[in-house]
């Protein structure tokens, strides 16, 4: 494993997780969305602004297929975010934690298995 990458990969990460949090806290808050509702409008933001960082800053890609490139980041993504709201939605429904806790721990758990694919996939490496 590419020690610099995955640094990289954590800190496009952590940038995308601000921008889902806040999207998400905002629908939820101040939009009075369905927290659930919510926590997919912050992916849609978070994963679209990791995609353009990832390829660019962290594996520094130039492959022109960036539309089939996406749809392969989108994938593993989706399956991320299928991972990240079932074991969000059981921990809401079996346990006292707090919502955006629950969110932090599955954020991290995601956050593996993004990094995996997308570097032996999407980008390659």
């Amino acid at each position: 494993m590419d020690l610099v990458k995955f640094l990289k990969f954590g800190l496009v990460g952590f940038s995308g997780l601000i921008l889902d949090f806040s999207v998400t806290w905002f629908c939820k808050e101040k939009l009075k969305w369905n927290k659930f509702v919510a926590n997919g409008f912050g992916f849609l933001f978070g994963v679209t602004n990791n995609y353009l960082l990832n390829k660019y800053f962290t594996f520094q890609d130039n492959d022109p297929h960036i539309a089939a490139q996406f749809i392969s980041f989108l994938v593993i993504a989706v399956i991320g975010f299928s991972i990240n709201t079932s074991v969000l939605y059981f921990l809401q429904k079996r346990t006292s934690i707090n919502f955006y806790v629950c969110k932090v721990v599955v954020t991290v758990l995601v956050f593996f298995w993004n990094f995996g694919a997308n570097s032996f996939y999407t980008f390659k490496i």
